[in-house]
């Protein structure tokens, strides 16, 4: 199996910290706006297939450990910490390699963007929900969608790498 080498020491690391910023900010600002104007349980129809709702996860991604009896706010808010200081050291090792440092700036910008609201709220507001013949996916929102979408460009970049070492 091929490893992944450090970039050069003078890697730009600020440009994907402001993408996870950039980040941060579009998930925040767009829940400032669901807390303003939707009442938890609202829910608008936009298309056939997808609502705008407001609804609040004390939990994990698909809501997992949300029926604990609170303390798991600060385990994910520990959680969110500590990955955030290990995708930054990866940033500042790896910042040159575009694809790899585009998926971590923006994991890192969705995992602080939750963070954020279990400090400040204690669950994370949730508001972009997709349906289908009647079943809908969980709720998210933009944090989580910047996390989903990092996710699939580590997958692509390693896989593109280990198809380049052959």
């Amino acid at each position: 199996m091929a490893t992944r080498t450090p970039s050069s020491p003078s890697s730009p690391l600020l440009p994907w910290l402001g993408v996870a910023l950039l980040v941060i900010v579009l998930d925040q600002f767009t829940k400032t706006l669901i807390l303003q104007y939707f009442q938890y349980g609202d829910s608008r129809t936009v298309t056939s297939f997808f609502n705008l709702v407001r609804v609040h996860n004390t939990g994990a991604a698909f809501s997992f450990l949300a029926g604990a009896s609170g303390w798991q706010r600060w385990f994910f808010v520990g959680l969110g910490a500590v990955a955030a200081i290990f995708i930054v050291w990866m940033l500042r090792s790896h910042g040159g390699q575009r694809m790899f440092a585009w998926a971590l700036s923006l994991i890192l910008g969705g995992a602080l963007g939750n963070v954020i609201d279990r400090l400040l709220h204690g669950y994370v507001v949730d508001f972009l929900q997709v349906h289908y013949a009647g079943r809908a996916f969980p709720s998210f929102n933009v944090a989580d969608a910047a996390i989903t979408v990092g996710a699939v460009l580590l997958i692509l970049d390693e896989l593109l790498r280990v198809r380049k070492a052959r």
